[in-house]
């Protein structure tokens, strides 16, 4: 296998960068139908009868030169990072390896890894909770971790062990500026019609919330909203739910990784008294998707997932010592995402990790200070993490979407949509620990001279 593949690796490095040249910007230029027709005649016949030798380099080279490029300092529209390179050769290892998660015979080094990460994650997590403290103040348990695809499924877990532990009749309640993921999961598991809590403000108001309270409920509090990356007031809805006996989750997918500064994370004051806390490390995290995970606070919660499946988990087995893996996810088949994770936090340390957190941090501000000093451009707010809106000073709001609409058609420029306010504001998302001053000045221009004057 590593003789025949190191080769390969050779043609696909020349293709990405054969095609990143063609594309020669933040994302392909011409729009969805000139992008797949470009794609389509690279393709041509997608099951031929005589195979081609050269696929891996056509159709890797068609690939990136349709790609929007997150490396490029000026696709900032979405939490979508460029990924660390030594997580991504680690994720190249976990393809060739081809270990599934599901059970200790198909994976008996990843599993144990896996339970070593996700427990000092969860530590990271839980690091300012004495034991006693909580909803669980006798609980002998201890916090512990999911590896998870991302956000949405961290959240649907969520819910699911607020379900078990609270009943079938336990209610949501959560902000408009929470994530679409969690009232759709919420139907997915047969819970109660949410309560969704106004947000004029972009973040949930605990006397609102207070007053939303009605019966069993599992409270959702936002750290590091979709839109603007803001920190919903953690402590005091944190004091809510336990002064009314609700159970909390918060959804820290974004502002998550502020955990990994010493000058950031006191935004994130609250997390640790949370039930559960979902994180995504493919966001403020550098990894290639996907790289989510879901903390509790309780790892007796976690009872909830286990299943019996006597190929993968027979009774006699696990009392003679093999390690139960089927408790670990509610997916059977899945990747060891735990290892490109694993080689992150080793090879950069607490200090390089929360070097690229703080850098990205300081280019939001530069960004936003750009925009405000700037004539020409109004801007939303100071950024909370690393989104900033911004839009061209009396501009209509149809004017604003052509504006997103006419860079992304010409490949120049990637920049996100959100409305706050009542206003529509284009949005950059600042994820790149690489991008320069002069960059931002560029991205300015772009928009300044694409707006209809």
């Amino acid at each position: 296998m590593h003789t025949s593949l190191r080769p390969l690796l050779d043609t696909v490095l020349d293709a990405l960068e054969e095609g990143t040249r063609l594309r020669s910007g933040p994302l392909p230029a011409g729009g969805p139908t000139e992008v797949a027709e470009r794609l389509r005649s690279a393709v041509g016949d997608v099951f031929p009868d005589e195979g081609d030798p050269d696929a891996l380099r056509h159709l890797v080279r068609a690939v990136a030169e349709g790609a929007a490029d997150p490396a490029d300092p000026l696709c900032t529209a979405h939490l979508h990072c460029p990924p660390l390179a030594v997580a991504a050769a680690a994720d190249l290892a976990v393809s060739i390896l081809n270990p599934s998660m599901d059970s200790w015979d198909q994976a008996p080094a990843a599993s144990e890894l896996e339970s070593l990460v996700t427990r000092q994650l969860a530590r990271e997590v839980y690091a300012e909770t004495p034991r006693g403290a909580g909803n669980c103040a006798t609980s002998p348990h201890r916090p512990d971790a999911l590896i998870t695809t991302g956000g949405t499924e961290s959240n649907q877990i969520a819910l699911l062990l607020a379900r078990e532990t609270l009943g079938p009749g336990v209610r949501l309640v959560c902000g408009e500026n929470a994530h679409h993921s969690l009232p759709r999961s919420a139907w997915l598991l047969g819970l109660p019609e949410p309560v969704i809590v106004p947000t004029p403000t972009g973040t949930l108001d605990p006397a609102a919330l207070d007053k939303a309270l009605h019966g069993p409920s599992v409270i959702v509090a936002t750290a590091g909203t979709t839109d603007a990356g803001l920190i919903d007031p953690l402590p005091e809805i944190a004091a809510l739910c336990a002064h009314r006996g609700a159970r909390l989750h918060i959804d820290a997918a974004y502002g998550g990784g502020l955990l990994f500064s010493t000058r950031y994370r006191a935004k994130l004051t609250g997390l640790s008294v949370a039930d559960t806390v979902t994180l995504d490390l493919h966001k403020l995290g550098w990894q290639p998707v996907a790289a989510g995970l879901l903390a509790v606070r309780d790892d007796n919660d976690l009872a909830a997932l286990n299943h019996r499946a006597d190929y993968l988990n027979a009774d006699d087995d696990t009392e003679a010592g093999l390690p139960d893996l089927l408790g670990r996810s509610l997916r059977t088949t899945r990747r060891p995402d735990v290892l490109k994770i694993a080689v992150t936090l080793k090879t950069l340390g607490r200090e390089g990790l929360a070097a690229l957190v703080d850098q990205v941090c300081s280019t939001a501000q530069e960004f936003a200070a750009l925009v405000d000093r700037h004539p020409g451009f109004e801007l939303h707010a100071p950024p909370t993490i690393s989104t900033v809106l911004f839009r061209p000073a009396n501009a209509t709001d149809d004017a604003v979407a052509a504006v997103r609409r006419q860079l992304l058609t010409d490949g120049r420029a990637v920049l996100g949509r959100a409305r706050a306010a009542n206003r529509l504001w284009l949005k950059a998302t600042l994820l790149n620990p690489t991008t320069r001053p002069a960059q931002l000045t560029a991205l300015l221009h772009l928009v300044e001279g694409t707006t209809p004057r």
